[in-house]
This record gives C-alpha cells, structure tokens and sequence, in this order.
C-alpha cells in the first residue's frame, strides 16, 4: 500500500559537477533548510564576469517555506553568495562563531547587515526548524569553527559533512568522532559528503606540519618575509603570528580580505596576536628587512590582489628587492595555475626567492583523502549515499570509495544541480529536475549577463568589432555621408587600407539599391550590411568581426 506522506527531498543547487558555488536543500513537506550559501570565481571564457552564485529561483518561488540557511564554514565558496541570496530571501541565518563574523562583514557591505536574523551556533546546538531537527559536529578543516550537519527527518536522518578532514594533530579543536559514530549508531538515511580529494589515495598531512616549515624558513631567512594565503585560512595565519613572535618579526598586513580576518579573528579570539606585533603597511621601511613580515592576499594570482600587484610593480607601498622571500602557501584552484605561474615568473624576475605549493611544505589541503573518505562513511554507516562538493570525476571516484566500504551502487546516487532524490518509506528514487544554474554577478548587475552577452563579449575579444556609420536624407531618401568603416581589434587599418576601401564600396553600392528601391525598413537596411561584410571579411581574413551598422537620419 503507498504511503499518503509527501516524500523528502534532497538537492542541490550548486556544488556539484564543479568547484565551488555550494548550496544544498533538504525538503519536507512546508519546510526547506538550505545549507550553504556559495559562489565560485569565473571561468576563462566568462569574460568580464566577477562571481558566479547559484540560481535561486526555487527557492524564491517556495519562499514561505524556507525555514533559514545553515552554515558549515566561513569559506567564501559557502557563504560568498549571501549578501545576493539574502536581498531574495527574508529569512534566519545559522552559523557558529567565526563563520558569521565573517558573514556579517559581507552583509554589513551590502546594507543587510540589520535586516538579516543571524543566529549564533555551537557544535551542541539543536534547532528546529519546522519539522526538522537540525544538530552539528565538528570537523577539521582549514579554518575554524567547521562543522557537519545532520538533519532528523520524518523519512530519517541525512548528514551534510560540510568541507572536512581527519587531523589528528589538529592547530584547533578535534573533530568530534564520538559525534559521527553515534550518528552511524542511531542509523543514517543519506550521507552527502565532501569529495574534493577523493581522487587523492592515503591520508591528508595536518596543518600543523606547516607550522614546522614556516618556522623553518624564517629561521633561515635574512630578508624580508611576504607570506601569501587564503584570508581565511586562520590556523595558517596563526602558525605566522608564532613564527613571526618566536624571530622577532613584525607583521604588515595588505589585501582588504586579509585585514577583514585579521580584525575578526583577532576579535573572535580565534587569532592571538601579540601586543605591537601589527604594524600599518606604512611602516615597513622603518624596520630592517630581518624584522618584517608581510602578509597579503593573491595566493592564486588574482589580477586586483596584493601580491600581484606587488609582482607587477605596481604596488604603492611595497616592492620586491633581492633577498625577499616571497610564501605562497596554497594550491592553485582549478583554473588558476597560469595566473599563479605568471605570479611567481614575475616576482623571481624581480629578485625574489619563491617557495610554494604541497611539495615545499607550505600547503596542506583542507579536505580529507581517501582513507579519510572511507573513514567518515564508516563511521556514518548511511543507507543511502550522495558525493558532493566536487567535479563529476571527483564525484564518481567518491563513489568507488564508498562501494568499496560497501554500500551498494544502486544505493549511491551521482547527481547535477537541480536532481533531486526523493526518500519515501525509507526507499530513495531521482525525481525531475528543478530549476536549478548559475547567476553572474559583472559589477552592480546581478543576473543581467546571460549568454547572449557572453558570446558578443567572447567575439568581440576574438575577432573585433567594425562600425559601419551611415547617414541618409529623410526627405531625398539618399546616402549623404559614409559608409564609414571604424574597426577596433580586427586588422591594423594602415596595413588594411586597400580591403577596407573595398568593403566600403560594397556597402555603398548595396545601400545605394536599397534607397533607390525607396525602402526605409532600418531593419533591412542594417541587415543588408551585415550580409554584405560577414562573408567578404572572411573570405579576406578567415575572421568574423562583430558587425554593428550605425544608420542616422538628417
């Protein structure tokens, strides 16, 4: 007999099949809790675009329902998005400690600062939240304050493990196994975990072995320090605090990002700075270079961040001198390895020794590795599995994983934004798909770039732009002045002058029949144009510019 309840449901609307942009919903009936709320940078082709955010369309549509967004970390591609997601939807915010002091300075940006019902959590807090009983667990992870999530439902219990790994030797608190366990014990429906090194094999080193290489090369070091990382990357940070304390360094801090963290963190209690250690970035020259470390944003080559404003020279406070010692304590994200390679080549050009990446010592990954995977789905022990938080390759090796800890293939779902899997009576199945994507955020416009603008950007970055300007007598119906060709990034005009002549005389002579044949549709006229350019233009250069005729009446 079919039960009469309305199923659960559990999706995602960005997270999966990428990096970043992560947000996750679990529904039942009148409630929704979302967990997360983040964005991704863009990609190589997405010219001119500065974020991207998840389309939040369903949940806009279903706002009456959403009980409040919960939060796992403070990492910007979990609580990027907020301030945008926020000004859609009035409703709670949830997060521990240094999570929503870094939330609230996003919100405090955008003027939503008093609008919003934040809400401080622990890792032994419950809420409830319409039907749903949400509670936490920490984990490790590279900032602190990181927890999992597991939600009492109705249908069962589903586990969000947020961002994670097993350190054993943690700079923070320990993850909280017992916690995990316990879950495993009562009995798990679902599991959705993090799978960004589930194509790494053995275990992911602790941070606090980068603690011991930074010490190291500051004891080594003669000149001056400038130590590159996430900003909110706190145990970094204060693994750099103590080695700069231990060498009797000062420390200089540049990049609005970094000083965000510096001050919360500080505030928090999460980072213990010394009294007179900070010095303004103003300062640095007062000090010999053996006293100073400067610590900045740009660890992934970021065009507007310090450190390659630094490597660039164009820097108003610092430059690179020889005998600097320049830190980059981080791996390249996907996309980023030319734009940190080009970093590096610049500030070694200038004089700088460059140290960087897993293989100096300088960078532990965040997230666990494959025996970490296996450990966590050991522990939870779920019913029914779906990876997260990663590519689709990542994705499906999270999945040879947990088949191998033994739960079954048909029992592992591999899902895109916008699948939903629905739970009834303790039997999942994949539901049609909700509205699900991506929004780009250029500037001030939020979602007002879409595909068709990315494609003239695209060609107009590939094969130029030619104006075509023309003026006609309305009352003769006659050409007066031009055709006019203007061109930007399509040929040198100097070198062009003979082709471009030709394309004039072939728009003059097709607007010529056009007027003498008294029609005065703008549409068709602008149209002839382009046909009578599109095809001469390639067939002479192989290119095809962006055509825009410019038609004026006198």
């Amino acid at each position: 007999m079919k039960s009469k309840r309305s199923p659960l449901r559990v999706f995602a609307l960005g997270g999966l099949g990428e990096i970043g942009k992560n947000m996750y919903v679990v529904e039942y009936m009148d409630d929704i809790v979302v967990i997360d709320s983040g964005l991704k940078f863009p990609e190589e082709e997405m010219l001119g675009i500065d974020l991207v955010i998840p389309d939040v369309s369903y949940l806009t549509d279903n706002r009456d329902r959403v009980r409040g967004i919960v939060l796992t970390h403070g990492h910007e591609d979990h609580i990027g998005a907020l301030p945008f997601v926020l000004k859609e939807l009035d409703v709670p915010l949830y997060g521990t400690k240094l999570t929503l002091g870094l939330a609230k300075v996003k919100l405090q940006e955008h003027g939503l600062i008093n609008r919003v019902k934040i809400n401080e959590i622990s890792d032994a807090s419950v809420l409830q939240l319409g039907q749903l009983s949400v509670s936490f667990f920490r984990v490790n992870h590279s900032i602190p304050d990181a927890v999992g999530i597991a939600i009492d439902t109705p249908e069962g219990i589903i586990v969000h493990t947020g961002d994670f790994k097993f350190d054993y030797t943690p700079v923070g608190d320990k993850a909280d196994l017992s916690k995990m366990a316990a879950l495993g014990e009562k009995g798990v429906l679902c599991l959705l975990s993090d799978s960004t090194n589930s194509e790494r094999p053995g275990h992911t080193l602790s941070e606090r072995t980068v603690g011991e290489t930074i010490k190291e090369v500051f004891h080594k070091s003669d000149g001056r320090i400038i130590f590159a990382t996430f900003a909110s990357n706190v145990y970094r940070l204060q693994q750099v605090i103590e080695a700069a304390d231990l060498y009797g360094r000062k420390i200089a801090v540049i990049g609005r990002s970094m000083e965000n963290v510096f001050r919360i963190g500080a505030e928090l209690g999460y980072l213990n700075i010394p009294k007179g250690m900070l010095i303004d970035v103003n300062e640095i020259d007062r000090f010999s270079a053996d006293k100073v470390v400067i610590v900045c944003t740009g660890s992934q080559g970021e065009p507007m961040a310090a450190l390659t404003r630094i490597a660039t020279g164009s820097h108003r406070m610092v430059k690179i001198y020889p005998g600097d010692t320049v830190i980059i304590a981080a791996q390249p994200i996907p996309g980023n390895a030319r734009f940190v390679g080009r970093t590096i080549d610049l500030l070694m050009r200038a004089g700088a020794e460059v140290v960087f990446g897993s293989v100096s010592g300088f960078h532990v990954s965040g997230h666990g590795s494959q025996e970490e995977l296996k450990l966590m789905l050991n522990l939870i022990r779920p019913k029914y599995f779906i990876p997260i938080h990663g590519e689709y390759r990542m994705l499906m090796m999270h999945k040879k994983l947990a088949e191998e800890t033994g739960i079954p293939s048909s029992n592992i779902f591999i899902l895109d934004n916008g699948d939903p899997v629905e739970f009834l009576d303790g039997i999942a199945s994949k539901a049609a798909k909700l509205p699900s994507g991506m929004v780009l955020i250029d500037g001030k416009g939020v979602g007002d770039i879409g595909n068709i603008v990315l494609r003239d950007r695209r060609k107009l970055s590939e094969d130029g732009l030619i104006v075509v300007v023309v003026t006609i007598n309305k009352e003769q119906w006659k050409i007066v002045s031009g055709p006019d060709l203007v061109t930007r990034g399509f040929v040198y005009v100097r070198e062009s002058e003979e082709m471009l002549n030709e394309a004039t005389r072939l728009v003059q002579q097709s607007l010529q029949r056009l007027t003498e044949r008294n029609v005065k549709e703008w549409s068709q006229l602008k149209s002839k144009v382009i046909d009578v350019l599109e095809p001469f233009f390639y067939e002479k250069t192989q290119r095809k510019p962006m055509i825009l005729p410019v038609i004026m009446e006198v």
